[in-house]
Parts: C-alpha cells; structure tokens; sequence
C-alpha cells in the first residue's frame, strides 16, 4: 500500500526507487516466519524447474542474465550439490540478485554463503530478495 500511496502522491510518476525503498522496508518489518516463507518460495538455482522450463518469466531471464540456462555438465553438478546441501543447512534455496552477477561469481558467493551461520544468511538472502525486487521493479516502470 505504501508504494502505491509513494506513486499518487508523485502525480503518477512512478518512483521506482522510493517505491522500493517502501517495499524494503516492509519486507525488513515483516516477522521472520513471514520472511522465512518469502524465502522458501524462490526456486533453486540452475534447479529441477529450470531445467524442465517452469520458472516464471522473470526468474528465467534473471537465471539467463547470468548464464545459468547455459550450464556445462559439471557446472550444474556442482549447482545441483551446493543446492541440496544449502538447503539442508538453512532450510531455504540459495538466493542471490542474478542480475548483478555472472555464473563465475555466483559459484564463488555460493561456496563462500554455504560457511555463514543461520542469522549471516538470513539476513544476506532477505538483503537478496530486496535486490531482485529492485530488478523486477525497475524492469516494470521502465516497460
């Protein structure tokens, strides 16, 4: 609601920046099991649906932008290892804002994420999901 109220009150001129800043800022007030549940609902990475073309729209193209629909052999091993065990660690997928990234860097954040503790990467993945909602807003106002 409030980044709707930032949007009338700009005369219409969607503010992509305060509207996001409004969405993250909610997101950051939200209790954590709502949070957590935020989290638990982005797919894996370079994952099962990906694979078989089931990732919306948005999340094909952000997994495209950084190569992840180009996987060798080994590369989608090493995804598919580092999911499963993320997983099992943190009880949600391994998020990071593809857009700001390259496959190369997403490994290494993967491999270095994975030695966090619970509350480092809870707080990491929220900061992530405030990223990509960056990207898919940005995306919208300028379409």
């Amino acid at each position: 609601e409030r980044g709707f109220d930032l949007w009338q009150k700009n005369s219409g001129a969607c503010n992509a920046a305060k509207i996001h800043a409004a969405m993250t800022e909610a997101f950051a007030k939200a209790p954590q099991d709502m949070r957590l549940e935020v989290l638990k609902a982005h797919p894996d990475l370079a994952g099962k649906l990906a694979q078989a073309q089931r990732l919306t729209e948005a999340s094909t193209a952000a997994q495209a932008s950084a190569g992840l629909d180009a996987l060798t052999d080994e590369e989608r091993e090493a995804f598919t290892q580092l999911n499963s065990a993320y997983v099992s660690k943190f009880s949600f997928p391994f998020i990071i804002a593809e857009r700001d990234h390259t496959k190369a860097s997403i490994l290494e954040a993967f491999q270095k994420r994975i030695n966090n503790d619970e509350k480092q990467e809870f707080e990491e993945a929220c900061l992530q999901v405030g990223r990509i909602a960056y990207h898919r807003l940005k995306d919208m106002v300028e379409q």
